[in-house]
Parts: structure tokens; sequence; C-alpha cells
């Protein structure tokens, strides 16, 4: 089939949409409910698996649109007028939205062909039809007139996710109370056996007993791999859940608020698997049977009397001893967990900066590091198991003595005649029983410090503000024609005393193409970083089209923008993977525009698997100008209407830049076009100049104009520039 450009039809690549029936549908319905949704906004940062929403990443992608979404298995004739409109799973992959359905004929919006209605009889629909739908309503909003109702509805990552699975939780508790009454028949038997079997050679009755006790034990043994199985259900379902929930939130942390260590950051997030393993069949089941002890303390003082203070007096010991040591062993764990931190952090950076390392000579620098936060990492894991020996020693210690001391109790009790042989072995029995998950737990009080740890740890991470927070509802703009105006804009990196800008004021009209030079350091970079919403102004304003960035998806704005940074980041896999991030739907065409207009083109030529050329971490099987080609190619493969360059040519050499210069001058009639950069060269892409100085502007004209200012030496700035 020919390309409709060749045929004579000018049609924009962007216009070319990918197929995402269960997207556009999305799209359609939150229009419909007043509430538009860019397509970009609904899906950023979802895992698409073939690039396409999943019914399961449709509900979550429509809680970015303020919808509540279902998915059922329903048939045709039992759709509810007032569920409308729904949307239709069809066969081979498609999608439609069911607004009317009256007696035999239903009203279609079939997205392929528009938003206009299709009328299609409900015979002819039912063969299309897969049998499932999704009911599609706008979520229940509450103001700041009903806190508590604002509160409940915003869940916490951890304990929200937890309670999602309090059905599975009542059947593990139900199951534990069955289990603790079948851990009664063992001691019971036994003292029946010694008390009436044994004294009146009563073998009948021996045959019932242990016939009815083994089918406890296998009632028992059935329960215990029912409960080991509904935990791990449970736990399998939240460990996915919050673990995507914890990437999600740090994909979406605004960069002002991360964290500086990058390893530390990591090191944290790993945390979550000691939380993981805390929150396991042994854990859950030994803290869901310490209720239970009571029940058995009650049966050993219905047996024994007064015995039942001997099991009594240790559990209080072992309660005591564990709570005592707290203390020391959080201390413990909480060092080791920081020096942990330190040690990851030292490792990251000495990995991605080992060739600066090997040049500088500084590999006994990174070595002392090392070492240091290892000693300290041992000294403190050290102590922190000399505590937990210490609480499993004491616990094991209390079983112990609990056994010796109901014996000699229940000697005295049974010469006085208040207590039998075969009580005094149930009373045992009992004890033990009770005991058992109370040491468990003690036992368990340094994988708790170390998941309280990092629970505190990740509550802070999940605590960070975010680009995207769920209440906030961003305005709806198809496409921005690039107006950029900031009035009073001023800006502080984190932790730094220095503003990077201050007090901007600076208006640009869509089609101009601006040049920004200025010294190292005077706040160039900063001002693009503000521009392409990867920080917010911290006073002033900047408006996009009229309208305040911050009212503007962050994910929209740069959608709309092609970027450059001045430092280019790749990831392992191949070019045309590094190509395509974000937008892996792109046509062939427009990555072959892209890497043509930037120069990718060329290397990629040469390379006999050309696209398909594996590109190493962080890119360092290439140059520094093939990585800037690269980051240009992803800037130009959506053809956006703004372009913000920064040093787009830093690291090439003169032909590679002439070249992308000529073909730049092409492309940008069109275009508003923001050019960073120290290269006087490129700034013959460019009609108007703009100067800063120490976060300032210090000039601001026609090119020329501030060209001949400069050579006159009334400004001062960067020479090359």
């Amino acid at each position: 089939m020919s390309d409709p450009d060749q045929q004579g039809w000018k049609i924009k690549d962007q216009e070319k949409a990918f197929l995402d029936p269960l997207l556009d549908a999305l799209t359609y319905l939150s229009k419909w409910h007043g509430n538009p949704v860019a397509r970009d906004e609904l899906v950023a940062g979802l895992p698409l698996p073939d690039n396409r929403l999943t019914p399961e990443l449709f509900i979550r992608a429509a809680k970015r649109a303020n919808l509540s979404a279902r998915l059922l298995k329903v048939a045709l004739g039992d759709i509810q007028p007032q569920l409308l409109p729904a949307v239709l799973m069809l066969k081979q992959g498609k999608a439609a939205i069911l607004s009317k359905i009256s007696g035999d004929e239903a009203a279609l919006v079939m997205l392929e062909s528009g938003e206009g209605e299709v009328l299609m009889s409900v015979t002819e629909l039912a063969e299309l039809f897969t049998g499932y739908a999704l009911f599609v309503k706008p979520q229940v909003k509450f103001d700041e007139r009903t806190p508590q109702s604002l509160e409940h509805q915003s869940e916490h990552w951890f304990w929200g996710t937890l309670k999602d699975n309090w059905r599975i939780y009542r059947d593990v508790l139900i199951a534990s109370f069955l289990i603790s009454l079948f851990a009664l028949a063992s001691p019971l038997f036994v003292m029946n056996v010694y008390d009436r079997v044994v004294p009146n050679h009563a073998v009948d009755t021996l045959w019932v007993l242990a016939i009815g006790v083994c089918l406890v034990f296998i009632f028992d043994f059935v329960l215990r791999l029912m409960r080991s199985h509904f935990i791990d259900v449970a736990g399998k379902k939240s460990e996915i859940l919050i673990s995507a929930r914890i990437l999600e939130r740090v994909m979406g942390v605004k960069l002002a608020q991360r964290p500086a260590s990058v390893g530390a950051f990591a090191r944290h997030l790993q945390d979550f698997d000691s939380i993981r393993d805390f929150v396991t069949s042994a854990t859950i089941t030994a803290v869901i049977d310490v209720p239970f002890t009571l029940l058995f303390f009650l049966i050993v003082a219905y047996l024994g009397g007064w015995m039942v203070a001997v099991p009594l007096v240790m559990a209080l010991v072992i309660i005591g001893y564990s709570s005592w040591i707290q203390k020391p062993m959080r201390q413990a764990v909480d060092e080791s967990g920081r020096m942990s931190s330190l040690k990851n952090a030292t490792l990251v950076e000495a990995l991605s900066g080992l060739e600066t390392i090997k040049l500088t000579g500084a590999e006994g620098q990174m070595q002392h590091r090392w070492e240091q936060a290892n000693g300290h990492i041992a000294q403190w894991s050290a102590e922190s198991r000399r505590h937990a020996a210490s609480v499993s020693g004491v616990a094991t210690l209390c079983v112990q003595l609990t056994t010796v001391f109901l014996i000699i109790a229940g000697v005295y009790q049974i010469t006085v005649g208040d207590l039998s042989m075969g009580g005094l072995i149930a009373c045992v029995m009992l004890s033990g029983r009770a005991l058992q998950p109370m040491a468990q737990v003690a036992q368990l009080a340094t994988r708790y410090n170390q998941s309280r740890s990092a629970f505190t740890m990740l509550n802070e991470i999940m605590s960070l503000p975010v680009e995207r927070p769920e209440d906030k509802r961003f305005l709806y703009r198809e496409t921005l024609a690039g107006n950029i105006d900031l009035k009073d804009v001023s800006f502080a990196y984190p932790e730094q005393q220095n503003p990077a800008l201050t007090g901007v004021n600076l208006s640009i009209k869509a089609g101009e193409k601006v040049g920004i030079i200025g010294r190292i350091g005077s706040g160039k970079s900063t001002l693009g970083k503000l521009i392409t919403a990867m920080y917010e102004p911290q006073q002033g304003s900047l408006l996009l089209d009229d309208v305040d960035s911050r009212q503007l998806s962050p994910n929209h704005i740069r959608h709309v923008m092609g970027v450059v940074p001045q430092d280019v980041t790749m990831f392992y896999g191949t070019l045309r993977e590094n190509l395509t991030l974000g937008v892996p739907w792109i046509s062939d065409e427009q990555v072959l525009r892209a890497a043509e207009l930037s120069g990718v083109d060329e290397f990629a030529a040469r390379h006999p698997q050309g696209l398909d050329m594996r590109i190493a971490e962080r890119g360092s099987n290439l140059s520094g100008g093939q990585r800037q080609a690269v980051s240009l190619a992803r800037a130009l493969l959506l053809d956006p209407p703004i372009l913000v360059l920064d040093e787009p040519t830093a690291s090439m050499d003169n032909t590679s830049e002439v070249r992308l210069k000529a073909k730049l001058q092409q492309l940008l009639s069109d275009k508003t076009l923001i050019l960073i950069t120290h290269k006087a060269s490129m700034l013959a892409l460019v009609d108007r100049l703009i100067v800063i100085e120490q976060g300032r502007i210090v000039a601001d004209g026609p090119k020329q104009a501030v060209q001949e200012a400069l050579r006159s030496g009334r400004l001062q700035v960067d020479r090359e520039s």
C-alpha cells in the first residue's frame, strides 16, 4: 500500500496514531465524563505489554482521569442502561464503546473510525463480543469539608494493600483458631490414656481415642497446608502490588526532592526485601498464634490450678527481656543499615566513575571508603547478632525451666491428690505449646527491627512529593503552540545556598529562534530545565501558551517538546530501543527520519546490525558525539513544535556540526527553538540572543545587536560565545 505522503497528502508523523483500542476508549470516556486527559498522561509510567493497554492496566490508567473501572463477564442482554457507556472487549483485540442499547439495536462508538456513533444489531454485535466489558464511572470526590472521608479515600501504600487481602487473612485467622484447638488433642489424648485407659486396661477405648486423635492430626495437617497457601497467596499479591507502587512513586518523584545519593537511594529501595521476608508464613503464623496462648493457659489452670503460674511467669520473662533488649538492638540495626547505605553509595559511585578513578589514581581512596564501611557494618551486625542470640537463648531457657518447674510442682500436686499423672503430662505439653509462639516472636526481634528500619525509610520515600499527585487535575491541552513566558522566576537547587536563577523575566513567542549564552554556571541549563518542567519555579510563574506550567501535566509538556539535555544518558539495549525511549510504538519511517536528521544514520550504517546494534550501559561503546546524535534523534522523533537544545553539538566534530546545522535550518521554519550553547557557530540558527550572568538576564535582543555589545566590551561573558 502506498504511503499517503507519496500520493500528495501531507500527514504529520504524530497524527499517524498507533492502534490501542483501550487507550482510545479511555481517552474518549475521560472527555465524556468532563475530565479530558491526554493520551500520554493516561499511560505515563505504566508497564505496557506490546505497547498497549491491557484490561488490568486500563483500571489503573482510569484512576488518572478520576474514573473508577471494573472488568466483568456479562451478557449483552444483562447490561443495564444506567451502566452505560461501557467498553466492550471485542474479538481480534478490538474494543468499542457501547453508548446505548435498546431492543435489537445498539449504538457503538468505533474509535478506529473516529468518535461518531455506529448503529449495529444486537445479534451482529453478539458475534463480535467476547463476553467481557469494562464499566466506567466517575470516582466520588471529597473536599476539605469531609476530612475523614478524604483520609479514608487515600490508602496507605503498605497497610492499604494488606487490607485489600483481609478476606484471606480472615480465613488464616479461622484456620489458626482451629489449629490451636486441634493442638489440645495430643495432650488430652495422653492424659486420658494415662488416667483411664492404662488403669482400666480399656483397649477398645484406646483405639477409639487413637483413631479420633489421628483424624484430628490429619485435619491439622490439611489446615496448616491451607493456611500456608493462603498466606503465600496474600503475600505474593501484596508484594507485586507494593513493589509496583514503590517504583511508580520513585519514577514520579519530583527531581527537586530526589535524594542526593543514588546508591543510598537504591539501598533503601532494596530494603523492601527485608519487609517481604519478615511478612512470611513463619512470622505471621507466630504472631497469629500468640493470642491463642491464653487458651492453653486456661486449660493448664483448669487441670493444674496454681501450676499455671509457672508458664505465665516464664512468658513474662520472655516478653520482658525481649522488650528490654529492643533499644540496643534497634540501634545496632539502624547503624548497620546506615553504613550499608554508605557502602552501596560508594559502590555505585565507584562503578559509574571507574574510568575517572583509574585516570586520577584514586583506587586507594575508594578502597579505603569501602573497607571502612564494611568494617562498621561487620561491627554493628555482630552486635545485632549477639542481641538476637541472647533473646533466643533466654526463650529456650525459659521453655526448659518451665518443664522442670512444672514437673516439680506436679509431683507435689499428685502427692496431695489434686492432679493425676496424665494431667501432669498434659500440663507440660500445653505449657510448651503456649510458650512456643512467644519464643518464636522473641527470636524474630532482629528481623522485626530490620523491617521496621526499612519500613521507616520506604515510608519517607513514599511520602516524597510527586509530579502527578492523585488528587490533582491537570488542564487538558492537545498541543502547545510554543509561547513561553517567565515572570519574576527564581530558583535554587536543593541544599544550595546561592540561587541558580533570580528574578528572570522572559517572553518567547511561538516560532521564535532564541539562543541563550553565558558563563559556566550562569543558569542557562537551569532555565532549560524549568521550561521542560523538570523543576518548578520556587518564586514567580512560568507560562506556556498563557497557562501556568504547574497546571499542565509534566508528561504532556515533555511530550510536545523535543529536548536535548546537557548530559546524555543511554541504556543497555539496542540502538533502536535507545532512540525510541518512551515511544516504542513509533513507526520505522519516523525513526529513520530522525536518525537521518541527527546523523545517527551515519554510524548506524557502518555497523552490520544497523539500528539493532547493541548499546552498552550508559552508552560506553559510543563516542560523545554519537551519544549526542542519539539524544538529538530522540528530540526530533515526534516532530514537536518546541525544541529545547542544550549544547546539542558540544561533542561533535565540525563536519557533523555543519551537516546538522544545515538540516535543522530546514526543519525549524515553523518551530520554537531555544538553543543553549557555547559555540558561536551554532548561533546561525537563532535570530534572538539572551545573555545570562549569575542567574540574571543581562542582555536580550536581536542577535546582531547583542553580539555587537559583546564585541565592544559592554557585556562580559564566556569568550567562546
